[in-house]
């Protein structure tokens, strides 16, 4: 994840226009205008082989003439001049490039080849380039418009980065008039180079952002927009809106943006794994970037109303309800509270009625009690302009009343125009989220909940329910070498449950009869009732040509069926070869489900949990997300279903074993992982039952030429995998000490050793004091992406009954702006400190930054620590003076 050059190709202090143009009305005439006309700082110079001035400014034939380096070139010539002047770029200096012109992939395959040419160039200089086929950008806040764009919006707090240019400067107009400012504004065009994954990340760090929303057509680097959306999100909301949900929509902005649109539903899975909240509208992106930009996002679904006219409110209530929020159940002292401020004719229910004559007193009473009370994660009051309200008294109140509760939102919703206008300015500048209309106030609340909840799901602490699983990968390997050996990609039933046998997810017994004799031997040898499947390499339905029977209770029957069922099939599919019949136990009770793969040429392999058996896509009950799975996240999908609610216990029935379902969930996940060559992917149906799960039936799919095929472990997936190749056992004073990366699962130990430390030891590990250990806390250290980062800790088995304790953590942190530096930091518990634990973990540490050519690894410590300059001498680094007086900076060269 590097963000190399970024910064001079978004805060330039030299701009060479090139096409710069005389003629009005040309885009090389309206970038060089907005750049001289903005009172940008930088020094902007024309280039035009024709000109000796452009638009009164000398101009120079090509950008080798430009008297000085340039940090940007703005390139604005016909497509297949693009390469030569990318060439000539890249020959003086340039460090970044903002590509306007269009013809490239979004014509076909000639452009395509073109745009190939021009970035093969431009990496073989380091050029980094926005486009081809963009609008450009803009960073109001430095008087910065590249782009053809007619008007530049107020400063503001927000980045916004389209994949559509007309649709940005609609955006632009709106946001120029409604005074709606933003931080910068990117149009991303074609993607060539940079893509959404390095524009979060740059603009992420940016202490001018506070929040980012996204127009997405398409994701091109589905693992570098992943990882930069998981990091950022937990600090700055990201909101998304994404066209082409429906089949045809998708066509026509692959064609637009020369990129294939995934599947809508796998999109709305990244998003939410992201922890990035998406939206339908583009009206929705600035109200929920408002919202969650200027308040707290609520804990929970349940809303509190308070109004001044009835209709209002029970549209807000039709709506909440709609989006699947709650109205909060107001406690018996929020009713005193309402009785005590409410006249006798308001309703003190909730919605709560003011009536059409309160003052900003009683209204403010009325939101403050709301504000007050356990059950309500947030309030909106609504206001309609009345002979007796005061709108700008009852705002000035209201701000008041939403400075009590920091972590609880007010949102305000006061409906018209020229009466509530001076209100409507009061909440605006104290921050506070308003809007048009209820609806719009609700829907914004539901997805500043939908934020909270993906955190909430994406970061909860999963238990650790596989502790010794080893699945047989051997045996799958050999499998998948003997299927593609024979030219096959579908493996038969019985080889597909010998997968699942291998990584110990149970299935029915089943055995494969090729003739009827076999399959009467068959039944009896398993016991009656049986199910009779018939068992073709060319045939992946089995319902739909007849080749299943049921409930078979005599081996008679079962030679009857053989032949019943060979015989259907025959005349259903003639073309497919008929190996025999697959005969398995009958099995009763529990439900069904799905747990199905399919891989997907973007995001990789996308795992699906839903309602099984032959309605799953008539229901379509389902959940997708992506390996690795862990149990909280396998327990999210479960409970993200309508099939859940059976799962649980539903009317008087047990429940299932739910453990043992996220098992298999998770084991899964471990399969998807350890064969990128699984196309497909379906245990259908998987039977759920109180005393645990077996499969019945199971299909899986292949790519025949990737099964000997040598990648790099984990390359196919969209989240970086755990390296479970950090795997160490070391003696540490006759005790043998695990050295292993850190994972979620590691919540417990993590805060048990660090509340274990002096005070000392964790003001030289974090620069300060501990109190707590916080849930912010546990995500960052816990949750990592192995992308960005890796850590490295001891645990050491106990033989009481604390199974396990964390010893100490070494952690490298990857630079996003220099992908071969890292900074490091350990933290070694007190009692084990100058046991040669520290040294083992650093070791360990700098072979892991070697694997992923780190060249220097740098770290800070405190004046006041001798103990640890003197460790890191010990290991080679050199010891230099630090930006403050009591810092001293470590520094490695590998």
């Amino acid at each position: 994840m590097s963000t190399r050059n970024l910064d001079k190709l978004f805060d330039p202090r030299s701009i060479a226009v090139i096409g710069a143009s005389n003629k009005k009305g040309s885009v090389g005439y309206i970038l060089l205008r907005n750049l001289i006309g903005a009172e940008y700082d930088g020094i902007v110079y024309p280039v035009n082989v024709a000109a000796q001035s452009v638009q009164g400014i000398q101009a120079y034939a090509s950008i080798s003439q430009v008297p000085r380096k340039i940090d940007l070139a703005v390139i604005a010539v016909p497509a297949r001049a693009v390469p030569e002047t990318m060439r000539e770029c890249g020959e003086a200096g340039v460090a970044g490039a903002v590509i306007v012109s269009s013809g490239f992939k979004e014509v076909g395959a000639a452009g395509k080849k073109l745009e190939e040419e021009v970035c093969a160039v431009a990496e073989s200089y380091g050029v980094r380039i926005i486009g081809p086929n963009c609008l450009g950008y803009i960073r109001p806040g430095m008087n910065l418009n590249v782009t053809f764009a007619h008007i530049i919006p107020p400063a503001g707090r927000v980045a916004f980065f389209s994949q559509s240019g007309a649709l940005g400067t609609a955006i632009l107009d709106w946001a120029a008039a409604n005074q709606v400012g933003f931080s910068a504004f990117v149009s991303v065009g074609s993607m060539a180079d940079v893509d959404f994954g390095d524009l979060i990340d740059y603009f992420g760090a940016d202490s001018h952002t506070s929040s980012i929303i996204l127009y997405i057509e398409s994701i091109t680097d589905a693992r570098k927009f992943m990882s930069a959306a998981r990091h950022f999100a937990k600090s700055k909301p990201i909101i998304v809106v994404k066209s082409g949900r429906s089949a045809r929509s998708a066509l026509a902005a692959a064609s637009h943006t020369g990129a294939i649109a995934g599947d809508d539903t796998l999109y709305s899975a990244v998003f939410r794994r992201a922890g990035v909240v998406r939206v339908d509208e583009i009206e929705d992106l600035f109200d929920a970037s408002e919202a969650l930009s200027r308040v707290s996002s609520p804990r929970g679904p349940r809303l509190g109303i308070v109004t001044n006219a009835g209709g209002p409110g029970v549209m807000a209530c039709d709506r909440l309800l709609d989006l699947g929020g709650e109205l909060g159940e107001l406690t018996p002292e929020t009713d005193e509270k309402l009785k005590a401020c409410l006249p006798t004719f308001g309703a003190r229910g909730n919605p709560v009625d003011v009536a059409g004559d309160a003052d900003a007193q009683r209204y403010a009473a009325a939101a403050q009690a709301l504000m007050d009370d356990p059950n309500c994660d947030g309030v909106l009051a609504i206001l309609t302009p009345q002979a007796m309200s005061d709108p700008t008294a009852t705002a000035l109140a209201l701000v008041e009343v939403s400075r009590t509760h920091q972590l609880k939102p007010l949102l305000t919703s006061f409906m018209g125009e020229i009466k509530v206008a001076e209100g409507i300015k009061v909440f605006r500048n104290a921050h506070g989220p308003t809007f048009d209309t209820p609806e719009d106030a609700v829907r914004a609340y539901m997805y500043m909940y939908q934020y909270t909840r993906n955190l909430a799901n994406l970061y909860e602490t999963p238990a650790d329910i596989l502790p010794d699983f080893e699945p047989d990968r051997e045996a799958v390997k050999k499998i998948f070498i003997e299927v593609a050996r024979g030219g096959r990609s579908i493996l038969s039933e019985p080889e597909a449950k010998d997968v699942l046998d291998a990584y110990q997810i149970p299935a029915v017994k089943t055995l494969v009869a090729t003739t009827a004799e076999e399959c009467m031997a068959a039944a009896e040898q398993i016991g009656f009732p049986v199910a009779i499947k018939i068992l073709s390499h060319d045939i992946t339905h089995k319902s739909d040509v007849g080749g299943i029977a049921l409930n078979v209770r005599s081996a008679p029957e079962a030679a009857n069926q053989f032949a019943k069922i060979t015989e259907r099939v025959k005349l259903a599919a003639p073309e497919a070869k008929i190996i025999g019949v697959a005969v398995q136990a009958m099995s009763r009770g529990g439900y069904e489900i799905i747990i199905g793969s399919k891989k997907d040429p973007t995001f990789g392999p996308a795992l699906m949990f839903g309602m099984g058996g032959t309605g799953v896509e008539l229901y379509r009950d389902v959940a997708v997300d992506f390996p690795p799975l862990n149990q909280a996240l396998a327990r999210s999908m479960i409970q993200s279903t309508k099939v859940s609610r059976l799962l649980e216990g539903y009317r008087g029935k047990a429940p299932v074993d739910m453990t043992a379902l996220e098992r298999a969930m998770v084991k899964v996940s471990y399969l998807l992982v350890d064969f990128p060559e699984i196309v497909e992917m379906d245990v259908n149906p998987l039977q759920v039952r109180s005393d645990g799960i077996c499969a019945l039936d199971a299909r899986i799919v292949i790519e025949p030429k990737d099964v000997r095929k040598i990648t790099l472990p984990g390359s196919h997936l969209m989240i970086s995998m755990y390296p479970s190749k950090y795997h160490w056992d070391v003696p540490i004073e006759g005790e043998k000490v695990h050295i292993r990366a850190i994972k979620p699962e590691d919540e417990p130990l993590w805060s048990e050793m660090i509340e274990s430390l002096s005070p000392a030891t964790a003001e030289y590990r974090f620069f300060g004091p501990i109190s707590e250990v916080t849930k912010s806390m546990l995500v960052r250290y816990c949750h990592i992406d192995y992308d960005r980062e890796i850590a490295l800790v001891a645990i050491r088995e106990n033989k009481g009954k604390k199974k396990k304790s964390m010893l100490g953590v070494a952690r490298l942190t990857i630079e996003t702006a220099n992908a071969e530096e890292g900074e490091f930091a350990i933290v070694v518990r007190d009692e084990y400190q100058r046991k040669g634990i520290g040294s083992k973990l650093m070791d360990a540490l700098i072979q892991a930054a070697r694997d992923r050519h780190v060249r220097e690894i740098n770290g800070h410590v405190l004046a006041a620590n001798p103990g640890m300059t003197r460790f890191a001498e010990d290991l080679g680094f050199d010891i230099r003076p630090g930006d403050e007086p009591e810092i001293r900076k470590l520094v490695l060269r590998l």
